[in-house]
């Protein structure tokens, strides 16, 4: 990693965050649209196509579903900063062909395509349903440059070399070989071609998951005995959060100058402790929690969670702590003709 790149992690991202916006970005002129295609798609796959298909049958099955639903007002304010964020750290060019591990609804796939206004984005997620909304969105903001593919990317056979950049936004801690999932990302980036990703860090820094998460197993907000606790195997959520292992699965899967940074950005989940509490239940682990346990009403759920969030309430809205890992590498050899990070 060069000088002037890891100057720009460790000082000037906040500034590269400020210029940008969900709304500040152009979408491309007209005659822009419509002339993106992703390399070698392959269509959509089926769950034999999969490595982890607990993630798949989550995913495809009712906790997609509820992701994928319109969303309410403020539904999409929790990860805005973290999104930005991401994208300023991955230096996406004009020219860049960005990949999207982990897309979900697409909001980072959008924001990279806007950048890459010569060049385009490939959104790639397990679920179906996710997909659909994020193809919806792209359409509606007039945004041609940008494809959304249901896919493994631990194992999915990208066209070598097809990419400049690829990104996730909390998307690779759920890999059941990290190492060789991000080998497969690093095969599909160009020599040299750029890695930037966000994941959480350790529970105890958490707390945006820890308190809504204690407040349903009815537990105090103790970070290791409310992981602990969760039903079935350790939430995976934090399965990267070490950041010596981090760098040690990017060494091993083939990256160069990997470097994993930290950042405390906190996480808005509604205007309101009530907003928030609503927001939480339609998605990720609180809804899992509420599924899993039949003695567990909605009502008592939302009475538990605005309860646990209403201390968290500011004229900014319900702000819960958040730590994570702002991280970025090289694909191994030569940069080529693509411009360097500066």
């Amino acid at each position: 990693m060069n000088r002037r790149h890891r100057e720009r992690l460790a000082e000037g991202t906040a500034f590269a965050v400020k210029k940008l916006s969900l709304s500040s970005i152009p979408i491309l002129a007209p005659d822009r649209e419509q002339q993106f295609t992703t390399p070698g798609s392959q269509g959509v796959i089926t769950a034999m196509d999969v490595v982890n298909h607990d993630q798949f049958q989550a995913w495809n099955g009712a906790e997609g579903a509820a992701w994928a639903k319109s969303p309410k007002q403020g539904e999409n304010r929790g990860f805005t900063e973290t999104c930005l964020r991401l994208i300023a750290i991955a230096g996406i060019g004009p020219e860049d062909r960005v990949l999207d591990i982990g897309c979900g609804t697409g909001e980072t796939t959008l924001l990279a395509a806007r950048q890459a206004t010569a060049g385009g984005a490939v959104g790639v997620d397990l679920s179906a349903p996710m997909l659909r909304r994020a193809r919806r969105a792209a359409a509606a903001a007039g945004i041609g440059n940008v494809v959304f593919e249901q896919a493994d990317a631990q194992i999915h056979s990208f066209p070598e070399g097809s990419f400049d950049v690829a990104i996730s936004m909390y998307g690779v801690m759920f890999f059941a070989d990290p190492v060789a999932a991000f080998a497969n990302i690093g095969r599909a980036l160009r020599p040299g071609g750029r890695l930037a990703v966000v994941c959480p860090q350790q529970p105890e820094e958490c707390g945006w998951y820890v308190i809504p998460v204690a407040a349903l197993l009815g537990v105090p907000p103790a970070p290791r005995d409310v992981v602990a606790q969760y039903p079935g195997e350790r939430p995976a959520m934090f399965s990267l959060s070490d950041p010596a292992r981090l760098h040690d699965v990017l060494v091993r899967a083939g990256f160069a100058d990997a470097s994993v940074e930290p950042a405390r950005l906190p996480q808005d989940f509604g205007r309101t402790a009530d907003e928030a509490a609503e927001t939480l239940l339609a998605s990720g682990p609180t809804r899992y929690l509420l599924e899993q346990d039949e003695l567990l009403s909605w009502e008592e759920a939302r009475a538990r969670l605005e309860a646990a969030l209403k201390p968290y309430e500011s004229s900014a809205g319900v702000l819960l702590p958040g730590a994570q890992w702002l991280v970025t590498a090289h694909a191994p050899g030569s940069l080529g003709k693509r411009r360097q990070l500066s």
